[in-house]
Formats: C-alpha cells, sequence, structure tokens
C-alpha cells in the first residue's frame, strides 16, 4: 500500500461511496480487458526489498529509519511501517541478457549506501527476513512510522478488530534435525507493529492480461517451493518458531477477524487464496466482493467516463483496496507512459540473506514461472489448489525438511524436488527469456549448492544458535552472537550456503 492518506475520519457514507467507486473501477476494467490495448513490450521485472535498522550495542532495533532516509535522500528509499524499516525500490529492468548480473551489481551498490548512511546515524543495516533480537518492548505504537498512511493503516485495523492482537505461533521440528527446540509464542499486542517485524523482497512480472491467470496459477505452485529454499527467518522474540516464521506473523498481525469470525470462515486479509483463476477479474472481483474498505477514500474521477473519452483510467479506488488485501500472489494493476499494464506480485520471500542469495531466489522464481506456464499440460490442471496450499504452509513450518506433494513426484523433500526437476526446469526457462547462459549458470548454481548443503538462511541461523548455546550460552546471547556473524557474512554477499558455523564447545 504506497498510496498517500490524507484523511484519519471516515463517515458510513464515505464507506458506502467508495464501495460504489470499487465496483465502478471493477466496471471499467472488465471493458478495458474486452476492449482496450494493454502493454505488449518486453515484459519488465521489478524488485522491492525490505530492510531493518539495528543498533550497534545489542544489535536491537533502531529507530533511525527517517534520519537514515534523510542521509539518503535518494527516490530508491522509502519510508517502512516501523521507524527501523525502510524499503528499497530499484528502476524495473528486463530479463534477457545479463540485466541480473548488472541487478546483483545494482543491489549491492544500494544496500552498500544504505549501510553507509546507516552508519553515519548510528545505526546497521540488517537484510533478513525477521530480526532474531527484536523484543516485545520493540513492537509498540510509538515505534511506527509517524507516515499518514501507517498510522491511519494502524487506526483502521484495530478498529475493525477491536480487541487485541494475538501472536500464537507453535514451532514444530518433526526431522530433528536442529538441535534448537522448538517453542510456543503466546503474546498480546496493542497495535499492528508486530507486521513491522515481517521485511520481504517482492518480485514482479509485468505480463499481458490474457497470460496473466497462468503466471499467477503457476506462482501459486511455486510459493511452497519458493519458501523451502528461500526460508530466512527462524526466531521470533527469542522463540525458534517455522522455518519461514514471517509468514504466520504477518497472517496474524494483520488479522482483522475476531475468533468468532474465524469461526464462522470469514476470509483474513492475508490469503493464499481459495481457487485456480481464469482471469485476472477473478482475484479483483473477489476483493471486492469479500473485503470491506480499510481506507475508504475516493477521488473525483469517474472511470467509465475516462473510458468513454479516450483517457486511461487509473482506477484509483481498486488499487487503494488491493493494496490493504495481502495475497501472498498479489494482482497489480498500473499505468505508465499513459499505457495500462498489469503485474504479478511475488510476496512470499523474505529480505536476506545476501545480494547474490536474494538474485538467485528470484531467478529460480522467473525461470519456473516461465516453464510452467508454457507447460504442454499445466501444473494446476494436475495439481489441487488444496495441495498448493498445503505446500505453502508446509514449507513455511520446515524449510527443507516438510516434504511437499508434486505431481509426478508424489510426496517428495524440497531440496530434492529442486534438484531432481526444478533446476533444469528454470534453466530452461531463464533461457526461453533470453537470460545469458553465464548469468543461469551463476545463480542457479547458489540453488544447487544450497540445496546440496541443506544451508538456507533459517538452517544456518538454528545451527549457529545451536553451536553457541552448546557452548552454554543463554538464549539472548546465542541470538545476538549469531545474529552479528549473519551481518558479517551478509555484507561480504558470499551465498549463505558458504558461510561458517560457530565452533560449538
Amino acid at each position: 500500500m504506497g498510496q498517500d492518506v490524507d484523511r484519519t475520519l471516515f463517515s458510513r457514507r464515505d464507506r458506502q461511496t467508495y464501495r460504489s467507486k470499487v465496483q465502478r473501477c471493477l466496471d471499467a476494467l472488465t471493458l478495458m480487458l474486452r476492449e482496450h490495448p494493454f502493454a505488449h513490450d518486453e515484459p519488465m521485472t521489478g524488485v522491492e526489498v525490505e530492510l531493518n535498522l539495528v543498533d550497534d550495542d545489542e544489535l536491537v532495533p533502531a529507530l533511525r529509519g527517517p534520519q537514515v532516509l534523510a542521509a539518503l535522500r535518494g527516490a530508491d528509499f522509502q519510508p517502512e511501517l516501523g521507524r527501523w524499516n525502510m524499503e528499497l525500490n530499484l528502476p524495473p529492468r528486463p530479463l534477457p541478457g545479463d540485466e541480473w548480473r548488472q541487478f546483483e551489481h545494482q543491489l549491492t551498490d544500494q544496500l552498500g549506501l544504505a549501510r553507509a548512511a546507516a552508519d553515519s546515524c548510528g545505526a546497521r543495516l540488517a537484510v533478513i527476513g525477521i530480526l532474531p533480537t527484536i523484543e516485545p518492548r520493540h513492537l509498540v505504537v510509538d515505534a511506527l512510522s509517524s507516515e499518514d498512511r501507517y498510522v491511519v493503516l494502524n487506526e483502521q485495523l484495530m478498529s475493525l478488530r477491536g480487541e487485541p492482537i494475538r501472536l500464537d505461533i507453535a514451532g514444530d521440528d518433526p526431522s530433528g534435525r536442529h538441535s534448537v527446540a522448538p517453542d510456543h509464542l503466546f503474546a498480546d499486542f496493542d497495535s499492528i507493529a508486530p507486521e513491522a517485524a515481517c521485511t520481504s523482497m517482492q518480485l514482479h512480472l509485468q505480463v499481458h492480461p490474457d497470460a496473466f491467470p497462468g503466471y499467477w496459477n503457476a506462482a501459486q505452485c511455486l510459493a511452497g517451493v519458493q519458501l523451502a529454499v528461500g526460508a530466512n527467518s527462524p526466531f521470533l522474540l527469542r522463540s525458534r518458531l517455522w522455518a519461514e516464521t514471517r509468514i504466520p506473523l504477518f497472517e496474524q498481525s494483520c488479522d482483522v477477524r475476531t475468533v468468532e469470525l474465524r469461526n464462522q470462515g470469514v476470509r483474513p486479509r492475508v490469503w493464499f487464496g481459495e481457487r485456480w483463476i481464469s482471469s485476472i477479474l477473478d482475484l479483483f472481483s473477489e476483493n471486492g466482493r469479500y473485503f470491506p474498505g480499510l481506507l475508504p477514500l475516493t477521488e473525483d474521477t469517474d472511470p467509465l467516463l475516462d473510458l468513454k473519452e479516450g483517457r486511461v483510467p487509473q482506477l484509483d479506488e481498486l488499487r487503494l483496496h488491493n493494496g490493504t488485501i495481502w495475497r501472498w500472489n498479489r494482482p497489480v494493476y498500473d499505468v505508465a507512459g499513459g499505457v495500462p499494464h498489469v503485474r504479478v506480485e511475488n510476496r512470499v520471500l523474505p529480505a536476506g540473506p545476501t545480494a547474490v542469495d536474494m538474485v538467485a531466489n528470484a531467478l529460480l522464481f522467473y525461470g519456473l514461472l516461465r516453464t510452467l506456464v508454457e507447460a504442454d499440460r499445466p501444473l494446476w490442471s494436475s495439481m489441487s489448489f488444496e495441495a498448493a496450499q498445503e505446500n505453502f504452509t508446509t514449507a513455511a513450518r520446515h524449510g527443507l525438511d516438510g516434504p511437499l506433494y508434486w505431481p509426478g513426484s508424489g510426496w517428495i523433500r524440497p531440496d530434492e524436488l529442486v534438484l531432481r526437476k526444478l533446476l533444469p526446469q528454470a534453466a530452461d526457462g531463464l533461457a526461453r527469456w533470453g537470460v545469458a547462459a553465464s548469468v543461469i549458470d551463476r545463480y542457479l548454481t547458489v540453488i544447487e549448492r544450497r540445496c546440496l548443503h541443506r544451508r538456507t538462511g533459517a538452517a544456518w541461523q538454528l545451527d549457529a544458535v545451536a553451536a553457541l548455546e552448546q557452548r552454554g550460552a543463554d538464549r539472548v546471547t546465542a541470538l545476538r552472537g549469531m545474529f552479528g556473524r549473519y551481518l558479517e557474512h551478509s555484507e561480504a554477499n558470499e551465498p549463505v550456503h558458504t558461510w561458517p558455523l560457530p565452533h560449538a564447545a
């Protein structure tokens, strides 16, 4: 949700008007999809990376985001929900050639600028899914950004919920591979500050509306694989929880439903979805049908009149509404240079551990998307939506240790699935995009080695904490010691599978 918000109070009439405008936007989009040309240029990709700031001593959140952003003075960096967060928005770029090798250089350079700006403000930059050193005292309303849109978002979400945000996350380790025992976190909060503890990497892919359903369905199929291979968030509030604890944390911290509404089956605002789609309209229509307006702001424009008079409608209300429903794969409508386009926004992956790891995660996703979409028989025709959702949850819980269901392979461990089947498919898909062979080899080799070593960011964090606890450190000291090493390795941009572990006693 990046749009500015200039109001904090909404009337009952505002909500009625907003609902009508969302429907009018849907009517306009329906006509556009039938009759209006959309962007046909080479598909563009985009990346957003959410970042954290920590202090130099205890490596806990440093509420210096505004100062660091002022020091950066760059349009590529934006404020985020927490005052210890900020977001890096990198310019769109195509896939072919060595564009993504150049992207790694650009990402590394931008992270370097952010680290220098943070250092000038007495802070350090952390690129990770959840800060392992965060404490309940940091997750308070005073730690939220003073930006109007975040103030209003907090007020509206808490008002709709009508009671504290409850986190109830139980860790699990059926494999017993990690010696850090799982915990059960149970805590209440009086603001949406826990959401700010989630920092992700968001991948965009512009596609033609006719192709959008296939790309979205394919992205849903891949969500479990992405999480298993890219997990980087095993700790929250001193507790060892899921391999990618960011998933339940985000779902619960934005859940406006009371227990009774959940029992009725009311849909959550953070959700995986419930069915395969045949049109992008399916998703936008669900948004309007199931979810009340969170920020019922309306513009004076009429999208249907804009169409009639030859203007490209901005669909402001539809876009604002879409930005307050956090699908893990979200549809995006936008206008650039007077031409409308649609994108798949993939929100599955955590930030980090390094620039090279993040680029590898992105290219695995883009390569597999192309292959799945162009397959003679779509994968989703032989895989139930429920299986894709179960894969997503299993991977978030267990990372590489939880078997996934895959048509033609049955139940299979994610690393074996990637090594045996998906890496060649990803390479083929990237080649179809026109990606240079040297780029394919560099980044898919990172994924291959990560799977061979079974060493994701989450696995490294767990093993490092275990080693420090075996030396006699308590949990707080072990987390801080692990995180200090994490920051050093992350800054060096060496892929996580190469990171050494502290020596156990």
